[in-house]
């Protein structure tokens, strides 16, 4: 018991030394107030509070002074403070309902006033705050009801005052002034009741009497800027303006950072005509308050005095952005948009472009067959484009960021013989076009791709994996070409030629085709796809030699000639022997007549490696063979003997190979049947040189080649050539073998068999640039 009641005591003692302490710093607070410290006090009732956090006297105190430094938010925090922990303390109420007015927020002024008159009757400084914020929501009948509740509770001065203000937003002067001089005979000290009056009697003409109240109050206190203000109007109203100038150049050296004492010196200045010092002091007040709409209205005004259109309409456009967010600036904002209209007033007629259709000579070139046509174009004009019609029908525009109006409609031509283009701006200026249709060829243009090789049904063949490859082209059309694009890349052409060639580099990384657009000058548009094929690029990749054909032409069954046995046995011995490298297609011709052979090398062989992509090809005869003046033959299974005609003429061989040239890198025929002659091949002059695989030159520069047994006799059934020709094939161990290395190993072998020494050289008239064959091993 005694532990508790020392405790008790303990607590007693520590919350009335804590409630002393918060007294201390409460006192403190109200001597600061009392000498116009405001700041100080707020510290000491904040350390007040502190001690004693639920002391409502503490926060009303707090907010009060916080209100005398124009800190309204925080004034209204405290007072609602106060209000939470005293729901019924009238003080707060009055004091919310002060602050509110304040800041004008004059609808819950009211909430908190009638609320604390309900509580509190009779509690006289309610009503002329109530007063205050009904003449703030423009409720003046009712303004006036309160104020005589005031009167009734106190005749003074403030309520008097008040009362007057209510009479002159009715429009009753004449009770307005008797309460405003009442109020003066209360206190003829009350600031705002001498002021009213004096209003009052500028604006009923009597200048005199309003200047008497206000020389008074200036008498009484030389830096009344309210009085200098009011005084410099009856000097307005006498027309004395460089005395109302004075008057409030006074106020702005009292209170320079007063931005209204500017906006009313400049409109002193702008009345007086100077409009120079106007834009001056307007300047200086935007400077200060840069989101006044009325600052910038007024300057705008002096600028068009002074025929500066320029900063005028910069002014105007200025409070058209600001009535974004302000309502006096929407107030202003038709006035400053009728201004602006006025400033940028012209004459020009807008400047039409016709993009759309082409323009030649007053005429538009249209296809024939068209119904529909799009116009586009541009229009430059410094005003706003009030319409534009194009062949009577209103047409949509709109206005770039660079200030051009654009364009695009689609109008119906048909069995209209020209297009009219109407255009009108903000101030009637016009423009009339008249365009003549020509009708144009309705044909696309036609595209060919000729690098790289592109087939007849569309297919490119690549000959590498690369990412990019050049295209080469040619468009063909009646007309110029307007544009060509090839998967979206613009080709480079001479755009005046008529069916000119095109290049462009193209990114084909992971595409299956790739499309190209062309279209002439009159809107012909043809889109062509074209297939990549990469068969060749992936052989390319792992074979130096790229795709590589095997073409035997075996000729046993003769008609007029002996039959034999050894062309079949011959070139099954090779199809083994090639069993281990790198051939892409074996053909097998057999028993061919003279017609099939030049058929099948004019234009099926051709074909062939043209839409195949063949790069090496490897042409292997095997039969009946003549020599006969120099000129060597293939005999056909329709050969008649001693009847050269019927013979197969190897030149005619060479002429049907060389358009192949555009297609093969590498051709080598190999003839065992009898000597070409000197007319087909150009013989080495010394023993070839044996090609490394190593050589790019030898696997990319191209090669035309023959290598024929030497005999002009008939052939037999067991060739040695044949034999040594697929031995070196078979016992080869390296990765490759040039065509110089078994041309060695036949020609040791068959002259050691006592026979003629074969025949290797060059192809007369085929493209050769040393380069040689390989057969590659698999």
């Amino acid at each position: 018991m005694k532990k508790v009641i020392s405790f008790l005591v303990i607590v007693s003692v520590s919350l009335a030394s804590m409630g002393q302490s918060s007294k201390k710093f409460f006192r403190a607070g109200e001597t600061f107030v009392k000498s116009g410290n405001y700041k100080d006090a707020i510290e000491q009732y904040t350390h007040a509070i502190e001690l004693n956090p639920i002391a409502v006297k503490g926060y009303l105190s707090r907010g009060e002074a916080y209100e005398l430094l124009n800190s309204f938010d925080e004034a209204y925090t405290d007072y609602e403070k106060a209000l939470m922990f005293a729901p019924k303390n009238t003080d707060a109420l009055f004091l919310l309902g002060r602050v509110c007015n304040k800041m004008g927020k004059y609808e819950e002024a009211l909430s908190f006033l009638d609320r604390g008159t309900r509580i509190a009757k009779r509690d006289e400084k309610l009503y002329p705050e109530k007063v205050i914020t009904l003449i703030g929501l423009e409720m003046y009948d009712k303004a006036l009801k309160t104020s005589d509740t005031a009167i009734l509770f106190r005749e003074n001065q403030i309520n008097l005052y008040y009362r007057g203000i209510a009479f002159e937003r009715l429009n009753n002067d004449i009770r307005a002034r008797k309460d405003f001089e009442r109020a003066i005979s209360r206190d003829k000290r009350y600031i705002p009741a001498r002021l009213a009056l004096a209003d009052l009697l500028i604006r009923n003409g009597d200048l005199d009497g309003a200047m008497k109240h206000c020389d008074f109050l200036i008498g009484e206190n030389d830096r009344n800027t309210d009085a200098y203000l009011v005084r410099s109007r009856i000097y307005v109203a006498q027309l004395n303006y460089p005395s109302a100038i004075n008057d409030v150049s006074r106020n702005i050296l009292v209170e320079p950072d007063n931005h209204n004492h500017y906006f009313t010196r400049g409109v002193y200045y702008q009345e007086f005509n100077q409009h120079s010092n106007a834009i001056n002091d307007f300047s200086k007040a935007i400077s200060i308050k840069e989101s006044d709409p009325d600052l910038f209205f007024k300057r705008a005004h002096s600028y068009e005095e002074m025929m500066n259109f320029e900063q005028a309409a910069k002014d105007y456009s200025t409070i058209t952005a600001l009535s974004e967010f302000d309502m006096r600036a929407r107030k202003l904002l038709k006035e400053a948009n009728d201004r602006l209209y006025e400033i940028n007033r012209e004459t020009d007629a807008p400047v039409v472009t016709l993009a759309s259709p082409l323009v030649l000579y007053d005429k538009v070139e249209i296809a024939g067959d068209v119904e529909k046509v799009i116009v586009s174009g541009s229009i430059d004009e410094v005003s706003e484009l009030k319409s534009l019609k194009i062949n009577g029908n209103e047409s949509l525009f709109e206005r770039g960021t660079d200030g051009i109006y654009e364009f695009l409609t689609n109008i119906n031509i048909e069995d209209v013989d020209e297009i009219e283009i109407i255009a009108l701006d903000d101030y009637d200026n016009i423009t009339h076009l008249n365009y003549v249709i020509n009708r144009t060829e309705t044909v696309p243009p036609q595209i060919a791709i000729i690098a790289p090789y592109a087939s007849d049904d569309g297919r490119i063949y690549l000959e590498n994996l690369s990412r990019n490859i050049y295209i080469e082209g040619r468009i063909t059309d009646e007309s110029k070409v307007k544009s060509i694009f090839i998967e979206g890349v613009t080709a480079s052409y001479a755009v005046n030629d008529l069916n000119p060639s095109f290049t462009a580099t193209i990114d084909v990384m992971n595409k299956k085709k790739i499309t190209v657009v062309a279209e002439d000058i009159f809107g012909n548009r043809q889109i062509k796809e074209f297939r990549l094929n990469r068969e060749g690029a992936a052989i390319n990749a792992d074979n130096p030699m790229g795709k590589t054909w095997v073409i035997f032409v075996e000729n046993s069954n003769y008609s007029t000639f002996a039959s034999l046995d050894g062309p079949v046995k011959d070139i099954n011995l090779m199809k083994r022997a090639l069993t281990n490298y790198q051939i892409h297609n074996i053909i097998h011709k057999k028993d061919l007549t003279k017609v099939e052979m030049e058929k099948f090398f004019s234009i099926e062989l051709r074909d062939m490696i043209r839409s195949n992509q063949v790069k090496s090809l490897l042409v292997w005869y095997a039969g009946h063979g003549k020599f006969v003046n120099d000129v060597g033959y293939w005999i056909p299974v329709d050969a008649k003997r001693d009847d050269e005609f019927t013979y197969f003429n190897i030149n005619s061989l060479r002429a049907a190979m060389e358009p192949y040239v555009n297609y093969l890198t590498h051709t080598l025929v190999i003839t065992d049947a009898c000597e070409s002659g000197p007319s087909f091949y150009t013989a080495m002059r010394s023993t070839p040189t044996i090609r490394s695989c190593d050589d790019w030159e030898a696997t990319q520069f191209k090669s035309s080649q023959v290598f024929s047994s030497a005999g002009n006799e008939l052939a037999v059934d067991d060739s040695q050539f044949t034999r040594t020709f697929a031995t070196a094939l078979t016992s080869n161990p390296n990765a490759c073998v040039p065509i110089e290395e078994i041309v060695f190993k036949v020609t040791m072998a068959v002259t050691n068999n006592n026979q003629q020494k074969p025949k290797f050289g060059k192809i007369a008239g085929l493209r050769d640039e040393n380069g040689t064959f390989f057969f590659i091993a698999k």
